[in-house]
C-alpha cells in the first residue's frame, strides 16, 4: 500500500495511501501513528476551514479537561440502591493513559516539543453540596480510592479546607449547606488546539495538509479503493484524489460523509445536534483566585457534555477561568455548518429511530427548553452556585463548539441516544470514522488504535511491538498492574514535565479521607 503521485489509469488524478478528512484532534492522531508505524505511506489530509482544529478541537471550543474520569461525575454513575458504578471511570482513565503514553513518546522522539504549549498540571476536582451530594461523593471516594489509578483521590468535607483550596468558590458561601470534594492533585488541562497543529506537521512530512478544502464526494472503486472529490474553496478547483483507505474525522461533518459513502454501516447511525455556551472570565484577579478544574452534578435530564465545570484552562501560556457549558440547540452539525444539517441527516434508514427519540428523551427535551428560555440573570445565578459572589460583569459569555450525539439504530423503529463515541468503519476496513462526542479528545489515541485494528488486521499484528514501543502499557490495564502503572506514571510525568509519582496504592480497608486540619 504504497502510493505514488499520480496513476497511469486515471490520468489528473492524484494518488495516496491514505486519507484523512478534518485537520482536528482525531485525524492528526491517526495521522502521527501512521507516520511512525509505515513511514512509507503517503498521507493527505484535507480540511474545509482554514486552519487546524478549529471547530471541535480548538481550545475554547471544549473543556480541555484531559477526561480521566478523576471529576467527571457522569463517568461514576449513582444506582437506585445507593452504590456507585465505577466501571466507566476505570475505563476511560485506562484509556487517557494510554493516550499520555503516546504524548510522552512523541516528545521523546521529536513528534511533539514543548509540553506546557499544549499539556499543564491541574488539579481535577468533584464538587457537590447538600447532604444528599456529599453523601454520594463519600461513596464515590470510598469506591474509587480503592483502585490504583484513583489512589492519589482525597475526599474533603472540611469547610476551612475547602475554602484553602478553593477561595473563589468559598467567599460568600453558606457553609451550613454542607459541601464535599473529592481532590486528585495530578490532574491536566490539554490544549488540543496546539496539540493538533503539532502532531500535523508530522503528518505532513511526506504528506499533505491541505486546508480550505472541502470534501464532496466519496466513491468506492471495484477494487475497493476510494475516489475522493475534493475542490478548493477558494480557487472553486476541483481534483480526485485515489485513496487506499479513508478516515472521516470531521466531527459533527462525520455522519454526512459517511452517509455520502454509500457504506451499509452509516444507515445504523443519526445525529441529534447540542450547542453551547460557556462564561469566559474577564476579571485577572478571579482568574488568578483560582487553579482547578471543579466539576458538579448535571442537571436532571441533562446530556453528560452538560455537566457543570468552574474550569482553568492554560491557553497560549496563559491562564483562564471558564464556566459552563449552557446548553443551546441548533440544527447545525458544526459551528460553522448550515441549518439544514439535522433536517439532510434524516434517510429513509433512520428516520424512524430517529423520530423514536422524543419520547423517551423528554426529560432532555425539557432541558434544553429551560436552557433556551434562560436570560442573562438565569445564567448568573447558575454560576453562583459555584462563585457565590460572581457578577455578571466579571464574565463574558462565547458560543462554544457544537456536538453531534449519536442516535444508534436499536431495530426498523427504535433508536437509542449515546452520549460518547463511536467507531464506524465499511466491513472491508477501508472506510472508518469517528462519531459522537465526550471524552472524545482525551481517548483520541485509544480510539485511533481500534481504527487501526478495525481496518488492517493483518498490518497490526506486525505493528505491535512498534506500539509497545511508543505505549509501554499496550494491551494491558494499568489499574491491575500498580507497578507497571507508576513506571508508566513516572516516565510521562518527567518528559511531559507534569507531577511526580502517585501514592502507593492504599493498603486494603485504610481510610485516606483528609482530616479537618487544626488550623488553616
Amino acid at each position: 500500500m504504497a502510493g505514488d503521485k499520480n496513476t497511469h489509469d486515471n490520468p489528473g488524478t492524484t494518488k495516496t495511501d491514505v486519507v484523512l478528512i478534518g485537520a482536528g484532534i482525531m485525524s492528526a492522531t491517526l495521522g502521527a501513528l501512521i507516520r511512525q508505524l509505515q513511514p512509507d505511506w503517503s498521507i493527505s489530509v484535507f480540511e474545509r476551514l482554514d486552519a487546524a482544529a478549529a471547530e471541535s478541537s480548538d481550545p475554547w471550543n471544549n473543556a480541555g479537561t484531559g477526561h480521566s474520569a478523576l471529576c467527571e461525575l457522569n463517568y461514576t454513575p449513582q444506582g437506585a440502591d445507593g452504590s456507585v458504578d465505577i466501571s466507566k471511570a476505570i475505563t476511560i482513565n485506562e484509556q487517557f493513559q494510554v493516550s499520555r503514553q503516546f504524548w510522552a513518546h512523541a516528545i521523546e522522539k521529536g513528534i511533539l516539543d514543548t509540553p506546557s504549549e499544549f499539556i499543564n498540571p491541574i488539579p481535577h476536582v468533584s464538587f457537590c453540596h447538600g447532604e444528599d451530594g456529599v453523601d454520594y461523593l463519600r461513596k464515590r471516594y470510598d469506591a474509587l480510592a480503592s483502585q490504583t489509578l484513583f489512589a492519589d483521590m482525597e475526599y474533603i468535607d472540611d469547610d476551612a479546607l475547602f475554602a484553602k483550596k478553593l477561595p473563589l468558590m468559598s467567599e460568600g458561601r453558606d457553609f451550613a449547606d454542607p459541601v464535599a470534594l473529592n481532590w486528585y492533585e495530578n490532574g491536566t488541562d490539554v490544549d488540543f488546539g496546539a496539540l493538533t497543529q503539532k502532531l500535523l506537521n508530522s503528518v505532513a512530512e511526506g504528506g499533505s495538509v491541505n486546508f480550505g478544502h472541502a470534501v464532496t464526494d466519496l466513491d468506492k472503486q471495484s477494487d475497493g479503493s476510494w475516489i475522493v472529490k475534493v475542490v478548493n474553496l477558494r480557487t472553486k478547483r476541483k481534483q480526485k484524489i485515489h485513496a487506499g483507505f479513508v478516515f472521516v474525522g470531521a466531527g459533527g461533518g462525520a455522519l454526512h460523509l459517511l452517509q455520502k459513502s454509500g457504506i451499509k454501516e452509516a444507515r445504523q447511525f443519526g445525529g441529534f445536534p447540542v450547542s453551547g455556551a460557556f462564561f469566559r472570565c474577564t476579571n485577572p484577579e478571579l482568574i488568578d483566585e483560582h487553579q482547578a478544574k471543579v466539576y458538579g452534578r448535571a442537571a436532571v435530564g441533562a446530556p453528560p457534555m452538560s455537566v457543570p465545570h468552574l474550569d482553568t484552562r492554560v491557553i497560549n501560556h496563559k491562564p483562564g477561568l471558564l464556566f459552563g457549558p449552557y446548553a443551546g440547540w441548533s440544527p447545525k452539525f458544526l459551528k460553522e455548518g448550515s441549518n439544514l444539517d439535522l433536517l439532510t441527516s434524516i434517510t429513509p434508514f433512520n428516520a424512524f429511530p430517529i423520530a423514536s427519540i422524543a419520547p423517551k428523551e423528554f426529560g432532555l427535551l425539557k432541558y434544553l427548553i429551560s436552557e433556551l428560555a434562560a436570560g442573562p440573570a438565569d445564567r448568573v445565578k447558575t454560576l453562583q452556585e459555584f462563585v457565590p459572589r460572581a457578577v455578571g460583569g466579571d464574565w463574558e459569555l462565547i458560543t462554544a463548539g457544537q456536538r453531534v450525539q449519536v442516535i444508534r439504530k436499536k431495530g426498523p423503529m427504535n433508536g437509542a441516544l449515546e452520549f460518547g463515541t463511536a467507531v464506524v468503519n465499511s466491513a472491508d476496513g477501508t472506510m472508518a470514522g469517528l462519531l459522537g462526542a465526550s471524552p472524545g479528545a482525551s481517548t483520541a489515541v485509544p480510539a485511533m488504535l481500534d481504527v487501526l485494528e478495525r481496518c488492517f488486521p493483518r498490518h497490526f499484528e506486525s505493528w505491535k511491538p512498534a506500539l509497545t514501543d511508543m505505549i509501554p502499557s499496550f494491551g494491558q490495564k494499568l489499574n491491575s498492574t500498580p507497578s507497571l502503572f507508576r513506571e508508566v506514571w513516572d516516565w510521562t510525568s518527567k518528559v511531559l514535565e507534569l507531577s511526580s509519582s502517585p501514592a502507593e496504592q492504599p493498603v486494603a480497608g485504610t481510610d485516606r479521607r483528609v482530616a479537618a486540619p487544626t488550623s488553616v
